[in-house]
């Protein structure tokens, strides 16, 4: 896998609705911002990182990487993100990951990559049982004009939007507990008294 081919990016578009309205990747878990969590576990593994964000861009920028604001209107969600960087993106390939998920693995991309490449596929995603995570996915640059239509149709449904794609899941059962989001306050203060 070369690292130059994939353009990662942290989701950190959404209002925070759960978390009282706040800029979740903004919000601290054990003294530094939940995105900086993610931007540090993501970064090593592609060439080029986004943060996707459509408030406090400047708060992002202070990480030091590019930030993509969504160009759907009205929040829309975590595929409104990936189109963003889709569309940013000057790679074959785009990788995505929350805001909220600062233990993701350390070997996301490579995993991901190497089942998109064997199935010939055009999107990979992230599976632990039969949960399937698809905010953690690998796609192919070329998967834009699909997804483009499918958000002009009105349509926001990661799962429905990559079912009608060539998809495969990428089983992480060795570390479940990789993909566990922090959506509240009492997830933060429960998170922040644990080691990971």
């Amino acid at each position: 896998m070369a690292r130059e081919q994939i353009t990662g990016v942290v989701l950190a578009g959404g209002l925070g609705r759960r978390m009282g309205g706040v800029d979740k990747g903004l919000q601290e878990l054990r003294g530094r911002p939940l995105a900086a969590w993610v931007i540090e576990r993501l970064a090593p593994q592609v060439g080029l990182l986004l943060v996707n964000a459509n408030q406090n861009a400047d708060a992002y920028a202070a990480f030091g990487h590019p930030v993509v604001a969504d160009a759907i209107p009205d929040f829309a969600g975590p595929l409104a993100g990936l189109h963003a960087a889709l569309s940013a993106a000057r790679t074959p390939y785009v990788a995505t990951a929350p805001c909220d998920s600062p233990f993701l693995p350390v070997d996301l991309v490579f995993r991901l990559f190497s089942a998109l490449t064997a199935a010939n596929a055009e999107i990979a995603v992230a599976r632990t049982g039969d949960q399937p995570h698809p905010v953690f996915c690998l796609c192919r640059h070329e998967v834009l004009p699909h997804l483009t239509a499918y958000l002009a149709a009105g349509e926001r449904k990661f799962e429905r939007w990559y079912s009608t794609l060539a998809s495969v899941e990428v089983a992480f059962d060795d570390q479940p507990e990789a993909f566990e989001n922090i959506n509240t306050r009492e997830e933060l203060a429960r998170f922040s008294g644990r080691s990971g």
